[in-house]
């Protein structure tokens, strides 16, 4: 005979809970747990006590609005002499007696989301995330280290500017910032598909796979309700320039607080980051990835073709190089594939092409792309041709006639993510492709059903074109940057040399002139090099450079005795000053931060409209702090120790977003 418990109240052990499946960073007033590992609850009881084999408690799970056995999203089960990790189950722990003790564990391929849990004739609700340290779970990442940094770390870098000049840029991802992850799970239930089916949506939550292709359509606003709206030309009247933003969580509270209206503006860096902050909060292994000439391939012919004029001036077409682009790579099982593309995958939140009809891209396994492995889900082909495409530049002369022209563009570079436990860069080009015309990189085109970059490559008839350029190059300075002509040949050389420059978006776009030579007769002896200067005045590309501080050099080289054609190109990023920052007294749990930051004018004018803005989790309480003046006021009180990053822009109207941060380790 079974008797039910007769229960007065129950305690859900928060404290305890959140800080054993490492979720307290969000709190301790509610229950939010990890699938695939026990939790503890107390119940106290209104009279009797329990009695092992005839007392009796059911329990039943139930996520989204329509929970159904049949989609996985209700669970109803009973006590078990003990837990069972492998699916939903309970059991007692305590002696009997009026309080009772209780494991109860989630199983490791359940829905994530907001739960109901209805225990005997009591209700209680709490949250439950995905669980990379459950070996059951498909997020499942066997090193301590690497989860430190890609799921439990509220701070980062994010690498900008060029292949030859990789700059780091701070970013507060704020996954554990107050509101965040009820932000996140608003942001599953405003998907189209939710709308449509939330019963299967919700369903859908079980696979890291489905979450993480959901929140690629819904951190772009393109298809949905989703969080950025992208801008990548013009001014950012009525938003907010994509170069503002330090941090992930001043984006997210906007869009909650909007009814879920896009906030203004975004950029491939903002996009990944924001994904990366979802992505942590629910649970899943992430990172930012940046690819340095990364390939916009429109047509899906792995090829990117690209026009200039007699001058070497780039002619706009629809596929692009951009100097860099930024995504995200989720850790993950796929047991949709084949064996052995476990791991990290990409995913990409900014819109560029279609996929199934939505903007979004991925997942697609990280050693797909190396392999060369194009039917795979989600959008291999796309992520392919970015880090890996042909690039065939050709002359479109004034007579309508258009000839190849040698290039030495070489897509997909210096693939980088911010290294574990460092702020160093660490490049994982190794991960996505061979090196260039290894065996193994023919063999991965092959594969491909593409011809082999070799093969594409024109054979060089004896000169070399190259551009060379200073370690110093400052914004606000003039300096000079080098075209370098070089004759292999045995015989004399004539040539005409173009060299000029021009500001540039990070996305490829061109802006105006700033500064251009034309020399129509450069001789050049057997074996004999030639370094001809051109000279880069502040006065002159001081108006004209981007928030991205870009100038693309080009120098094309025409051989009068061949009549071919030779193109150098090459992208710099000039250096902003150093933003310094010293903290203020020692920095420790329930103290206030204090901080003084300096900046000094680096150009030949002054400075007006002069703004410092900070922010960093955990440190300014998941709100920027604005002011003009050098010394910053106290902060707000720290309340957990651990190192964090106070992120710092400056702004002004001639020098724009230059970025700095602090690293501050705050003791007990």
């Amino acid at each position: 005979v079974s008797a039910a418990l007769d229960i007065e109240r129950l305690d859900l052990e928060c404290q305890f809970n959140n800080t054993d499946h490492r979720t307290d960073l969000n709190g301790v007033d509610r229950l939010i747990v990890r699938r695939g590992q026990p939790f503890t609850i107390s119940l106290y009881l209104r009279s009797g006590s329990f009695q092992p084999g005839v007392s009796s408690l059911s329990f039943v799970a139930e996520t989204g609005p329509q929970p159904s056995e049949q989609y996985g999203t209700r669970a109803s089960f009973g006590l078990s002499p003990d837990v069972d990790t492998s699916r939903w189950s309970a059991a007692v722990t305590s002696p009997p007696g009026d309080m009772v003790a209780l494991q109860i564990c989630s199983a490791p391929n359940a829905p994530i989301g907001r739960y109901t849990l209805t225990v005997g004739q009591s209700k209680i609700e709490f949250i439950l995330l995905f669980n990379p340290w459950c070996p059951a779970d498909d997020v499942f990442l066997d090193d301590e280290k690497s989860l430190e940094e890609y799921v439990l770390s509220q701070d980062g870098i994010i690498f900008r500017g060029s292949h030859q000049f990789p700059q780091p840029t701070p970013w507060n991802f704020g996954q554990f910032e107050s509101g965040i992850l009820d932000i996140c799970l608003r942001i599953l239930d405003s998907n189209p598909k939710y709308l449509r089916n939330p019963g299967k949506d919700c369903s859908g939550r079980r696979n890291p796979i489905y979450v993480s292709r959901v929140l690629s359509a819904m951190v772009n606003c393109n298809d949905d309700k989703g969080v950025l709206l992208g801008k990548w030309s013009g001014g950012y009247d009525g938003g907010v320039s994509p170069f503002l933003w330090r941090g992930s969580v001043e984006i997210l509270r906007n869009w909650d607080s909007q009814a879920c209206q896009p906030v203004r503006f975004g950029q491939c860096w903002v996009f990944a980051a924001v994904a990366c902050s979802v992505s942590r909060a629910l649970g899943m292994p992430c990172r930012v990835v940046t690819n340095f000439l990364s390939a916009h391939d429109t047509n899906s012919n792995l090829t990117i073709e690209r026009y200039i004029d007699e001058n070497g001036e780039l002619v706009q077409s629809r596929d692009m190089i951009w100097n860099f682009h930024c995504w995200i790579e989720n850790w993950m099982t796929r047991p949709d594939l084949k064996a052995d593309f476990n791991g990290w995958q990409v995913s990409d939140p900014t819109p560029q092409e279609k996929s199934e009809g939505v903007y979004c891209c991925g997942p697609i396994p990280v050693k797909a792309i190396k392999e060369g492995e194009l039917t795979f889900k989600y959008d291999a082909p796309f992520v392919f041709a970015e880090v890996n495409a042909d690039v065939v530049t050709f002359m479109k002369k004034k007579d309508g006639s258009t000839s190849k022209v040698t290039t030495a563009t070489v897509v997909g570079q210096k693939i980088s993510t911010k290294k574990v436990g460092s702020d160093a860069r660490e490049d994982i080009t190794h991960l996505y492709k061979y090196p260039e015309g290894s065996d193994e990189e023919r063999e991965a085109f092959t594969k491909a059903n593409h011809q082999n970059k070799l093969l594409q490559q024109l054979q060089n008839a004896g000169l070399h074109l190259a551009i060379k350029v200073t370690s110093d190059m400052k914004k606000g300075c003039d300096f000079d940057v080098f075209a370098v002509v070089t004759n292999n040949t045995q015989s004399e050389k004539m040539c005409r040399l173009v060299f000029g420059s021009c500001a540039e978006s990070y996305n490829g776009t061109l802006g105006e002139n700033c500064g251009f030579k034309d020399l129509l007769n450069v001789g050049l002896s057997p074996g004999a090099e030639r370094r001809i200067p051109l000279r880069l005045n502040y006065s002159k590309y001081g108006s004209h450079l981007t928030e991205d501080n870009l100038i693309r050099l080009a120098a094309l080289v025409v051989d009068y005795s061949t009549k071919e054609a030779i193109l150098a190109v090459r992208h710099i990023v000039l250096e902003n000053p150093e933003i310094k920052v010293r903290i203020l007294g020692e920095p420790k749990e329930n103290r206030k931060l204090a901080a003084e930051i300096t900046l000094q004018n680096p150009l030949p004018e002054p400075l007006e409209n002069c703004c410092f803005s900070i922010e960093g989790a955990n440190l300014t309480g998941g709100h920027e702090k604005k002011g003009i003046v050098i010394q910053f006021p106290p902060l707000v009180k720290l309340l957990h120790s651990g190192l964090r990053k106070l992120v710092v822009d400056f702004d002004s109207n001639k020098l724009c977003h230059v970025k700095g941060y602090r690293n501050v380790i705050i003791g007990k």
